[in-house]
């Protein structure tokens, strides 16, 4: 579904990513792993069109942004790490605004919502506007206009960030949903505990490189560290690429 082939980019005369190469599959779900400033943002940023690669070629079922941006932005579904709302606009008018924009139907994107309203506890809210919302509701908002979409790639960064216990338990049944409905999804955190409980694969990035990607058993084996966890794994391997 993603394709990264040797990406290399970042901001004018700021080289952040160096040659990055991952994919992310349907219905798979890959962790972006690395402390901050290791190149996950500038990697989300390069994939959803507000960076261009320097060099290299980022593909989404086949497409680029170069070929055909309109169809290749409405596959991809994006959770901020910091939720951007409309102040001007209600929850539902966000909702139309968004449906307007992957220019689907109205009405009927409406209905999507409506069960994912419910999960989160905002279908009372509907005539709310953002300055009535606390962060972890305005992140809520936020899963909702991206699910909604029924997008091909689910883009989620620092997912759990501002979410309560509940709500927390909540996207992560969402997620999980979505990968066995066949959505592909990447989702960036340095919280490894619950990346390595969720994750199908993981890429691991540091200081703007790939360091290695596989599954759990396969970093396990590829490092000599049997039963070792994520976090054990991923201290290791940047330890000594800072030596």
């Amino acid at each position: 579904m993603l394709r990264l082939e040797n990406v290399t980019g970042g901001y004018i005369n700021i080289p952040v990513l160096r040659e990055v190469s991952f994919d992310v599959a349907s219905g798979e779900l890959v962790g972006l792993i690395g402390l901050n400033g290791a190149g996950k943002s500038t990697t989300i940023n390069e994939i959803i069109g507000l960076l261009r690669p320097y060099q290299g070629r980022i593909s989404l079922g086949g497409l680029t942004l170069e070929e055909d941006g309109a169809n290749y932005r409405r596959q991809i579904g994006y959770i901020p790490e910091t939720p951007s709302l409309y102040e001007e606009l209600t929850l539902k008018e966000h909702l139309e605004t968004v449906a307007m924009a992957y220019d689907l139907n109205v009405e009927q994107a409406l209905l999507r919502a409506e069960k994912l309203l419910k999960v989160f506890r905002l279908q009372d809210k509907l005539d709310w506007f953002p300055v009535d919302f606390s962060k972890g509701m305005k992140q809520k908002v936020m899963i909702v206009c991206a699910l909604m979409v029924e997008p091909g790639l689910l883009i989620v960064d620092e997912p759990f960030l501002g979410l309560d216990p509940l709500a927390i338990k909540d996207l992560t049944d969402l997620l999980l949903a979505e990968k066995a409905e066949g959505t592909a999804i990447l989702m960036s955190t340095h919280v490894l505990d619950s990346a390595e409980k969720m994750c199908d694969r993981f890429v691991i990035l540091h200081q703007g490189r790939v360091l290695t990607q596989g599954t759990l058993a396969e970093l396990q084996a590829n490092f000599g560290q049997d039963g070792a966890s994520l976090t054990d794994i991923y201290l290791s391997l940047t330890q000594e690429d800072s030596l």
